[in-house]
């Protein structure tokens, strides 16, 4: 079995070359090839599952090495795969939502004529996933990491002719290369201090390793996160990144690239539970950052940038629960495969919606599209209840857990982390909501002259269903005598902790939270007819408007602030170096030109300095023998 696992990697990238460079003759049927290629990379995974439930425990890592990379004297780096039960589950998640995205698109993008493109990015995007989650070491891991940040780039600004679009996928792909330098610094410093980048030797050596020199790799290994998977300060991209056509807004948030950063801190594990100060950064970052797309979240009116605002949050959740160490892994984990499913649900919903509105996304210009669009409206309600914890739905079962770990950190910490994740479990209650009754309750906004609501074909609606019934019942699912905790313990750990507030407390406590929330917003948006126009709001509202004012913040500290370092830098250039280098040159030219007088060519000139040199010679000579 382990000879497959290369398989995974190599049926999507195959595709992106074939259809990146198969040329126009694939045009009508290259849509077809990228999908049939993303659904066989989810066929071997699903072989490879049923492998793995086949073994014990101990015995479910399987390592596939294909050749050595880098053979140079004492560096040595490997092309390897290493298939566990944390790689497996995403792999299951990559290929498996990947999959019903490739096939939306297939109607999604009918009519782009770009489409076969299109699908070769998409390849490429679920290639590069694919090679970071299942490489044995960082090095690897960090091709795939830069193979996702292309891919990404290259399908955010897909539609180059718009100058928002082209402007986004530069955006992006300059910030991601900041968290990018973190992890490139983080592979050096594990060689420097292993010896190697496989993840087993460096891993088991954490305990032999100073705590000061595990807690820069684990603030290393955090700024990355922060960049791919758009945490506090590096969010700055997600929202812009709605640029890109639907499909890719589904396949960033749900399947691959924000996911990444969590993958990375989980895989990662003995590194951050040997250094607490980097795992402190960790919870801190999360836990800011689900507050802060939030209320980001709250005051969209776009309903692609309603939804960033969503993952930048639940993302926040996931890396919280992440940093609280064993007992918030595996509800990390979950969290993130139960919202891979009602998140790209959403998106794709918002998808369907905009292809029924002639592409309008301000949802003040939607209203009772449940009538005209019964299919989406389920669907997408179904995925709305699960991401704000309804009863019995997937989020519940994961949100909830990582709630109940927040309280387990104990003490003051413990309290503000659980009162950070009950807050932001009502503001998602709240904006959600209020995504709900805009876009398909209340009265009609659009002009029925020029837009024609109306279903999607079943090419993009059988994907939404699927992905509903996972938003139903994945989470249920994974909470069956504790099934999810037990096929990831032997790789990421875990901990029951000792949370001073019961699970029965907090079930409770997020109810009451998520009613008010879901309240708050029926009686702004439910009992009032929307507005054409917002209105001004409050100043924080106008500051969630712009992002919180981080594009601001940007601009201020490193655009400004870099052109002022800039400009005094080169003030100090030519005052300092160039004033050096040109009074030098000043300096030898007026000697020259002094020199230069005694050169006059004439000969009574010579003669005279010759007369009057040989006096001093005589002189100097009888003034000596005198002394």
């Amino acid at each position: 079995m382990e000879n497959l696992i290369a398989l995974l990697v190599a049926a999507p990238l195959a595709g992106a070359a074939l259809l990146l460079c198969g040329g126009t003759r694939l045009d009508r049927t290259g849509h077809w090839i990228g999908s049939l290629l993303a659904v066989v990379s989810f066929a071997v995974g699903a072989v490879l599952f049923a492998d793995l439930l086949g073994r014990s425990p101990e015995h479910r890592t399987l390592h596939q090495h294909l050749f050595s990379w880098i053979p140079v004297g004492g560096f040595r780096a490997d092309v390897a795969f290493q298939l566990d039960q944390l790689s497996m589950t995403f792999v299951l998640l990559i290929t498996g939502v990947g999959s019903l995205i490739h096939i939306y698109s297939i109607g999604y993008m009918e009519h782009d004529e770009r489409r076969r493109r299109f699908f070769g990015y998409l390849n490429l995007f679920l290639a590069a996933m694919l090679l970071l989650v299942l490489a044995d070491n960082y090095l690897l891991l960090y091709v795939g990491w830069e193979g996702v940040g292309l891919a990404s780039y290259l399908l955010i600004g897909f539609w180059q002719h718009k100058p928002s679009a082209a402007t986004a996928a530069k955006k992006a792909f300059l910030v991601n290369r900041v968290g990018d330098m973190g992890l490139s610094i983080a592979v050096m410093v594990m060689f420097t201090t292993f010896g190697t980048f496989t993840f087993g030797p460096v891993l088991g050596a954490t305990g032999d390793t100073s705590q000061g020199t595990l807690t820069a790799i684990g603030l290393l290994l955090l700024l990355a996160a922060c960049g791919k998977s758009a945490q506090v300060p590096l969010q700055s991209w997600l929202g812009d990144a709605m640029e890109g056509p639907t499909p890719v807004s589904a396949l960033i948030h749900a399947a691959t690239m924000v996911t990444a950063g969590v993958y990375l801190i989980t895989r990662s594990g003995a590194i951050f539970n040997a250094a607490p100060d980097a795992q402190l950064a960790v919870v801190v970052v999360g836990a800011v950052t689900l507050l802060f797309g939030a209320i980001v979240g709250c005051a969209k009116d776009d309903i692609k940038k309603a939804l960033a605002g969503s993952t930048m949050s639940q993302i926040g959740y996931m890396i919280l629960a992440a940093g609280l160490g064993p007992v918030g892994y595996a509800f990390a984990i979950m969290h993130l495969v139960t919202h891979g499913f009602f998140k790209a649900g959403l998106f794709l919903g918002a998808g369907s919606v905009m292809h029924g509105m002639n592409d309008e996304v301000d949802m003040r210009r939607y209203g009772g599209l449940r009538k005209y669009m019964p299919v989406t409206f389920v669907t997408f309600g179904l995925g709305y209840l699960a991401i704000i914890g309804f009863p019995g739905l997937s989020g519940f079962f994961s949100k909830d857990r990582i709630i109940e770990a927040a309280f387990a950190k104990g003490g003051t910490e413990g309290w503000i982390l659980g009162g950070a994740a009950l807050l932001g479990a009502a503001i998602t209650a709240f904006y959600m909501t209020r995504v709900m009754l805009m876009t398909f309750f209340g009265e009609k906004r659009w002009d029925p002259a020029e837009t024609h609501p109306h279903e999607s074909p079943k090419v993009m609606t059988i994907p939404m269903i699927l992905l509903a019934v996972g938003s139903v019942f994945a989470g249920g699912l994974f909470s069956v005598n504790e099934a999810f905790v037990t096929w990831l313990e032997p790789v990421t750990s875990f901990s029951h902790g000792h949370s001073p507030v019961g699970a029965t407390t907090v079930t409770a406590s997020t109810m009451v939270v998520l009613l008010v929330g879901v309240g708050i917003a029926w009686l702004m948006y439910g009992r009032k007819p929307v507005p054409a126009r917002a209105p001004r709001g409050s100043l924080l509202t106008r500051a969630a408007r712009r992002d919180l004012l981080q594009d601001d913040f940007n601009h201020i500290v490193f655009v400004r602030g870099g052109s002022q370092v800039t400009g005094t830098l080169v003030q100090l250039d030519r005052s300092l170096v160039d004033g050096a280098v040109n009074g030098t040159a000043a300096s030898m030219g007026g000697l020259s030109g002094l020199l230069r007088q005694l050169q006059s060519g004439f000969v009574r000139s010579y003669a005279v300095q010759m007369l009057g040199g040989a006096a001093v010679l005589v002189a100097a000579t009888l003034l000596m023998r005198g002394v």
